[in-house]
């Protein structure tokens, strides 16, 4: 099992944390795309490590348009010397069109598309085939020499796909190199809707080389101050989660579609600070792995053995030393291989 760690989100602090991560032994480092662009930061990264593979986790499709974002992400390919594993995701529709004001519509469909028009893309420049590409959503027709980047040495970047629904897992696995799964769920919802999922889009080709990545919250540190912390903040992170309509079947799944309801009713009354206290143990055992360093590397092995081919660690600040927790903990997942 592979294990990537999370970076900063801005650039200087992404470059200086993907060096250390790289040193103390870490597969990768991934970024999600929430206020600042995880690329321009990749840029930076790649120019600080050697073997860290960078993974967007996830940028956002549908607030671009496939050619500027195959653009970008060669660019960042041939930077970190085919490095870059470009995990893409659909967001919501208030956020597509309210703030990015792009379409939204069909999002398994269309991301598959997408994804489609990616590829299309990087052959033609690659491989100086005719761009000819005519879907429902996304046409690209033009290319001439001039605006056509050159081959790349390193090939395409991998494309990684985020979701959670069925709908969106089957499409990952039916056209993407690889799966992200969101933060909020649990090995019950895993083995019970993501597998199956899964296993449905893939039928058409199982053989196809394909990475299953997962992205567990965990919430530890190098003292039990920064322990019982990080747990609290994850808590926090689970009620909040806990408020999105679109998480509502794993909540029902386990029978807690309670704690949707009194979350969001929290979050309308602006108690924010109240919501942790929702979450009881046993939602916090299923949501997220805690303790101390060495039960956290031993939990992450045991409860996603199987499941996962690669994790994406979401660690809750604990505060202290967090780049010494970082530390320790990749030596501890060492020692457990």
């Amino acid at each position: 099992m592979k294990f990537d760690l999370s970076l900063p989100e801005t650039g200087p602090e992404a470059a200086l944390a993907a060096g250390d991560a790289e040193a103390a032994g870490w597969t990768g480092g991934w970024l999600s795309e929430t206020s600042h662009d995880p690329f321009v930061s990749f840029a930076l990264a790649a120019q600080a490590t050697e073997r860290l593979e960078l993974s967007t986790a996830v940028a956002i499709a549908f607030a671009r348009n496939p050619v500027s974002l195959a653009s970008t992400a060669n660019d960042v390919q041939r930077l970190s010397k085919g490095r870059l594993i470009l995990g893409l995701g659909s967001s919501v529709q208030v956020h597509i069109e309210h703030r990015y004001s792009m379409p939204w519509s069909a999002p398994a469909e269309r991301m598959a598309e997408f994804v489609g028009a990616l590829r299309a893309i990087w052959e033609c420049w690659n491989d100086g085939t005719p761009l000819a590409f005519e879907g429902k959503w996304y046409r690209h027709t033009l290319m001439m020499p001039q605006f056509a980047q050159p081959p790349n040495p390193y090939g395409p970047p991998k494309i990684y796909v985020g979701g959670f629904g069925p709908r969106m897992t089957a499409a990952a696995g039916r056209v993407a190199d690889g799966f992200i799964g969101l933060p909020f769920v649990t090995t019950r919802y895993l083995r019970e809707v993501t597998e199956p999922a899964l296993r449905l889009g893939r039928g058409s080709a199982p053989e196809r080389a394909f990475e299953t990545c997962l992205m567990p919250l965990v919430a530890t540190g190098s003292t039990p101050a920064e322990v019982d912390m990080a747990i609290h903040r994850a808590r926090e992170r689970i009620a909040t989660y806990a408020c999105a309509p679109a998480y509502v079947p794993v909540l029902e799944l386990h029978g807690w579609r309670g704690l949707h309801e009194a979350a969001f009713e929290m979050m309308m009354s602006g108690r924010w600070n109240e919501m942790a206290s929702l979450v009881d143990d046993e939602m916090l055992a299923a949501f997220a792995v805690t303790g101390d360093v060495p039960e956290v590397a031993d939990e992450l092995r045991r409860r996603f053995d199987g499941l996962a081919d690669r994790l994406y660690l979401l660690r809750m600040d604990g505060g202290g030393d967090s780049a010494k927790t970082n530390r320790l903990l990749a030596d501890a997942l060492r020692e457990e291989s």
